[in-house]
């Protein structure tokens, strides 16, 4: 029986930058953190003398069940890994959307701050997001994230 999602994964090259990028502009919490070098991580991840950095991080606030995170952060300090092409039309590609509600104010703020956008928020003008707004950035990584703002209809305030 499928349960739900226990978090999602992204691997960085710098874990105290990506910290930083997540919770200080994005403001996600940090939760926790942890350093593996085992033989268990090494079975987990398919690599011979695995040595990894986790971070954990959660939306403030938000309800907690069996995981006390959302994302999680990993920099491979062994093997060290090279970024791939990160274009979305890519097989394998990935993004988050998460959700805001304030879509073009927090836009104005993480431009301001030097944040990498593809396009400003644009409105969602048809389909089940009808009448909401969304928009990708990228991280320090180049993965893409997604600001998402429901419609007042999606939020029931409609």
């Amino acid at each position: 029986m499928l349960r739900g999602v226990f978090h999602f994964s992204f691997t960085v090259a710098d874990i105290e930058r990506s910290v930083d990028f997540y919770t200080e502009l994005l403001e996600f919490e940090l939760v926790a953190r942890q350093e593996q070098s085992n033989e268990y991580t090494e079975r987990l991840v398919g690599y011979e003398g695995a040595h990894l950095k986790a971070a954990l991080l959660a939306v403030p606030g938000s309800t907690r069940g069996i995981s006390n995170h959302d994302i999680e952060l990993i920099e491979y300090v062994a093997p060290r890994g090279e970024r791939g092409d990160p274009g979305m039309c890519n097989p394998g590609a990935a993004h988050l959307a998460f959700l805001v509600d304030d879509a073009e104010e927090r836009y104005e703020r993480l431009r301001d701050a030097g944040v990498e956008f593809v396009s400003p928020p644009n409105a969602i003008t048809s389909g089940v997001n009808e009448g909401g707004f969304t928009c990708y950035l990228r991280d320090p990584d180049q993965i893409t994230l997604e600001m998402f703002q429901p419609s007042p209809a999606r939020l029931g305030q409609a």
